[in-house]
């Protein structure tokens, strides 16, 4: 892995840059809490002070989470950036729309029928924005002021520098930084950057409902931190990723204090979560779990996730029933006065009953995933992959939380059983709308054959193939 470590430029912003100030009318309901979706990128399951880390400093982020309740089987939709925000925005799992694939291609998005999160609250009477990276289509049409956001701040591809960059940020291009469709040039360190128009957009708002969808591109690479935050971590086996994790707990920080000054944190639903597990190539950690970014063992999808509301949950708490990030929408869309749903059937549920108390059963009783030949289940504590042209497993994760012991023959019956609630499952998606490359879908592959059989991978990128096939 090549580093790259770039030198501080400033961080402020320029005049041009400021956030628009138009605001929705007050709703009559002034007890509307804000609601914050802080979503990392490629963060490793083990990679917080909350979940355990004892090398990556998060003072910020596990204040947060003593302040809320921790969730220990919490899990994103897909294992790979797109997809997974693709259902965190719509409630849904992205298969029933076609979204089931990576990068979508630049003519295609997120199906406008649809109904956005940031849609839903503004017929709540919520202001919207969005802060950070979108990777849910580059036309018009599913651009995110097209998708309910009354302010977006950030680029629309899935990574880039976090400096300025001469080719990243020519006019036009998809990892350009724009404020609401517009270019902006920008100075400093992209993730202060965010936390800094965060900040912004909260004295702007701090009288109106607002909804705010903190999209941070840390910690994807490529690997760039401060000059600075580099300094302080000189010497540490993690050195880039324990910088770039300092600098985005920072910006938390920043923006919880803002809230705090303003009087309205006690009343801000606030959810903290990754979009996926550890990439093999960020220097993350998804210890104790199996596998990482872009497969279908625990780690590629169960992440650290926070819900944090002191107005009406209890702190300190930690909840160990099986969780999805699809309950985001449903949770924020009825907290915020809505029911039901404010489009078609949302596959997540609202989580405060849950955390109060006041319902003792699980969020779920099964939860699924598929990306192409890539398939998986859970079912409490069982869990089934299946990969097409290999197999399946079956594991216990009670008494197998590392997927070692395959038990599809000692279990028969279990493993029917959820091979065909798997299968029903798919009768109700369709047809991804774009695929991956043939490539990337053999890497992948490769990758679940190996940990399947409880081998290390040595294939990681289409690179590593043409190698293996030189031995």
């Amino acid at each position: 892995m090549n580093f790259q470590n770039s030198i501080l430029l400033g961080s402020a912003l320029l005049g041009s840059m400021g956030i628009s100030c138009k605001t929705q009318k007050k709703s009559t309901d002034s007890n509307q809490p804000n609601v914050i979706v802080i979503l990392a990128d490629d963060a490793g399951y083990a990679d917080f002070g909350f979940m355990g880390s004892t090398d990556l400093e998060t003072p910020n982020i596990d204040r947060l989470a003593q302040d809320g309740v921790i969730f220990t089987d919490a899990h994103v939709s897909a294992t790979v950036c797109a997809p997974s925000r693709a259902g965190l925005i719509t409630g849904r799992y992205q298969q029933r729309f076609g979204a089931e694939c990576n990068i979508p291609p630049h003519n295609l998005g997120v199906d406008t029928s649809e109904v956005s999160i940031a849609s839903a609250m503004k017929k709540q009477g919520y202001h919207t924005s969005v802060f950070g990276k979108w990777h849910l289509g580059e036309q018009q049409e599913y651009h995110p002021n097209s998708r309910g956001f009354d302010e977006f701040f950030g680029f629309l591809e899935g990574s880039r520098s976090y400096f300025p960059h001469e080719m990243n940020d020519r006019p036009g291009d998809p990892h350009e930084i724009q404020h609401n469709g517009k270019h902006v040039d920008f100075n400093g360190y992209l993730t202060d950057v965010l936390g800094e128009k965060a900040i912004e957009y909260v004295e702007q708002q701090k009288d109106n409902p607002f909804f705010m969808y903190l999209s941070f591109n840390a910690v994807h690479t490529p690997m760039h931190a401060t000059k600075e935050d580099l300094k302080r971590y000189e010497g540490h086996p993690r050195q880039d990723l324990a910088a770039m994790t300092w600098a985005m707990d920072r910006a938390i920080g920043k923006l919880v204090n803002k809230l705090k000054k303003e009087k309205i944190y006690n009343n801000t639903l606030i959810f903290f979560l990754s979009d996926n597990g550890g990439a093999h190539n960020n220097q993350s950690s998804c210890l104790p779990l199996k596998g990482w970014k872009g497969n279908k063992f625990e780690g590629g999808h169960r992440v650290p996730f926070v819900m944090s509301w002191p107005k009406k949950i209890k702190g300190g708490q930690k909840y160990h029933a099986l969780t999805s990030a699809l309950d985001i929408y449903a949770t924020a869309f009825e907290i915020a006065g809505g029911e039901g749903s404010p489009g078609k059937k949302l596959d997540g549920v609202n989580l405060l009953p849950y955390v109060t108390g006041e319902n003792v059963d699980a969020p779920h009783e099964k939860l699924f995933w598929r990306k192409e030949g890539m398939a998986a289940t859970r079912e409490g504590d069982w869990k089934l992959i299946r990969v097409d042209g290999y197999g399946y497993r079956l594991y216990n994760l009670d008494r197998d939380l590392g997927e070692t012991k395959d038990l599809q023959l000692a279990e028969k019956s279990q493993m029917n059983s959820m091979k065909m609630s798997l299968e029903n499952w798919e009768e109700g998606l369709m047809a991804p709308l774009w695929t991956e490359d043939k490539n990337w879908n053999r890497v992948t592959f490769e990758i679940h054959k190996a940990l399947m059989e409880n081998r290390k991978s040595t294939i990681h990128s289409p690179s590593d193939l043409n190698v293996a096939e030189q031995k």
